[in-house]
Order: structure tokens, then C-alpha cells, then sequence
């Protein structure tokens, strides 16, 4: 991958940081507005389980899982400096921005990664944290070093890593696996696709300046245009399975109906205009943004669903 002029630059001031980050940039580091939704659906597979975690270890679990979404997102940034320097949407996080050494990143993340693996595995269970050590493994190393930049499918087979933890939540309350969790695992699965090309292909741009394979890049937008529809129309009647499965109930269905009503209705508008005008891009970035509503209100629904029934 060729770098940009002042990518060297960048990087140098990155590597020989010293002490001049700051706790809000570790925070920033470990991505706290995905963690918070990784450890919402963690939460949400706790409360479904069939069985009753004491509230002590519900807590312990998801501050585990927490600290392990945490130490994925460091290895992710420690590894991905060289385009985060490249890309506008990303040149201010801590190490292109020069606030950070890449290797306290990667101290930081190991760390926390062992420390989340050995204790979700002594606190609660070893499915728990075998799944969750699995998790950051996939997202760190098959997602970030391999695919990502080798594949326009990146989002996709990657999206199996943020799908995970609503199995692991489900695995630290039950120490069992069933159809259910992985119903849970496959709605946020086919909900990726969509949310991060509806964000691509605005950003397009700074994925072609990185040389990241991302479908726009790749496939041209209009191509990417029908990715999202398709993968809109699958998540739709995925998420319809709780209810159908008997695992939800009504209010869940009316629930889920009416988002993905507005999920399709976006979709549809924005393969019709096409993401070159300008209503086109505010439609993509209309559905990047509703696509977030859309997951965290899914699983919102599953929780009142669940404590309407007790």
C-alpha cells in the first residue's frame, strides 16, 4: 500500500509520542460509541437467557465484555494507524494525531483482552470466554489484518465479530448455546452491510485515498446500491424471527414491523436516486444514521418484550 506524502510524517510523530495522551484519548481509543452498543446486545442476550444471572456477576460479565470490545478497538487502532492517517474521517484519532505511541495501543489492548479472557472465564464460564476471546481474535486479526484490506466482502465476513455478543451475554447467563442467540447473532450480522456501505458510500473518498477494497470502491456505488437493498430486505424478514420462533411477542412484532417499514422505505429511495445527487446523500446518511436507531430499538423492543411477559 503506497502512503501518502504526509502519512511518514504523521506516523513518526505517532511512534515517538511520549506522554501525551491524555485519558480521554485511551477512551477514544477503544471506541465508546460501538462499544456501547456491543455491550447493550450483550445485555439484551443476559436478560433472554432462561436463566437468571445474579446481579453481581450480570454486572462483573458486562464490564468483562466491555473491557474485551475495548481491546478490540485497540488492536484494531494499532494496526490501522497507516490509514487512519490517510483518511479524514479518522486523521484525529490519538496515534495519527501524534498524541499516542502505537505500541501503548497495543500494550493496552493485549492487556485488556487477557485480563477480560481470564476473568469472564473465572468469574462466570469458559463458553462465555471462549466466545468472547474468539470475538476479539476474529475482529482484531481475521477483520482488521486480513480482510479489510484484501476484500470489498470485509464488512461482511467481519461483521460476524459484531454480531458476536449478544451469544456471548446469553453463553455468561446460561453457559449453553441455542437457537435463540443466534437468531440474535444474525440480525446484527445482516444489519452491518447496510449501516457501514450506507456510511462508505459517503466516505468513499477517504476509502479510495487509504486503498481499502470497500464495496463502493470496488463495485462502483450503483452496485453497492443494490448490496444495501438486498441485505435490507434479508435483515426486514430476519428480524421478524424472534416473533415467529415464539422467543417475542406482539409488541415486539408491531415493533420490529415499523422499523423495518422505514428501514425499506430508505433503502428503496436511496437505490431509486442513486447516492451521486444530493438527496442521494442525505439518504445515505439518513440510513446510516437510522440504522443505529433501527438495532438499538430492535433490541429495546426484545427487552420490554420479555419483562412485559414476566
Amino acid at each position: 500500500m503506497s502512503l501518502s506524502p504526509t502519512e511518514p510524517l504523521v506516523l513518526s510523530a505517532a511512534n515517538n509520542a511520549v506522554n501525551n495522551a491524555r485519558l480521554s484519548d485511551y477512551i477514544v481509543l477503544m471506541k465508546p460509541r460501538v462499544m456501547s452498543l456491543v455491550v447493550f446486545t450483550a445485555f439484551v442476550g443476559m436478560v433472554l437467557a432462561p436463566n437468571a444471572m445474579h446481579p453481581v456477576l450480570l454486572v462483573s460479565a458486562l464490564v468483562l465484555i466491555t473491557a474485551g470490545a475495548g481491546a478490540s478497538a485497540c488492536l484494531n487502532m494499532w494496526y490501522e494507524a497507516d490509514i487512519d492517517a490517510q483518511m479524514q474521517r479518522t486523521a484525529s484519532r490519538p496515534i495519527p494525531a501524534g498524541r499516542m505511541a502505537r505500541h501503548e495501543a497495543l500494550t493496552l489492548g493485549l492487556w485488556l483482552a487477557g485480563l477480560a479472557v481470564i476473568s469472564l472465564a473465572i468469574l462466570i464460564n469458559y463458553l462465555s470466554a471462549a466466545l468472547l476471546a474468539f470475538t476479539i481474535f476474529f475482529y482484531a486479526v481475521v477483520y482488521t489484518m486480513w480482510l479489510k484490506r484484501r476484500t470489498p466482502q470485509n464488512i461482511v465476513i467481519g461483521g460476524a465479530a459484531g454480531a458476536l455478543p449478544p451469544v456471548i451475554g446469553w453463553a455468561a447467563a446460561s453457559n449453553t448455546l441455542s437457537l435463540e442467540p443466534l437468531v440474535l447473532f444474525a440480525i446484527i450480522f445482516f444489519w452491518t452491510p447496510p449501516h457501514f456501505w450506507a456510511l462508505a458510500l459517503i466516505k468513499d473518498e477517504d476509502y479510495r485515498r487509504a486503498n481499502i477494497p470497500m464495496l463502493p470502491v470496488v463495485a462502483g456505488k450503483a452496485s453497492t446500491l443494490r448490496h444495501i437493498f438486498a441485505y435490507s430486505v434479508v435483515l426486514v424478514a430476519v428480524s421478524a424471527l424472534p416473533y415467529v420462533l415464539g422467543f417475542a411477542g406482539a409488541l415486539y412484532a408491531l415493533v420490529a414491523g415499523g422499523l423495518g417499514l422505514v428501514f425499506m422505505v430508505l433503502a428503496t429511495g436511496l437505490w431509486a436516486s442513486g447516492v451521486s445527487t444530493k438527496l442521494g446523500t442525505r439518504l445515505a446518511g439518513g440510513l446510516f444514521a437510522y440504522s443505529i436507531f433501527y438495532l438499538f430499538l430492535l433490541f429495546v423492543a426484545l427487552l420490554a418484550d420479555k419483562w412485559l411477559a414476566v
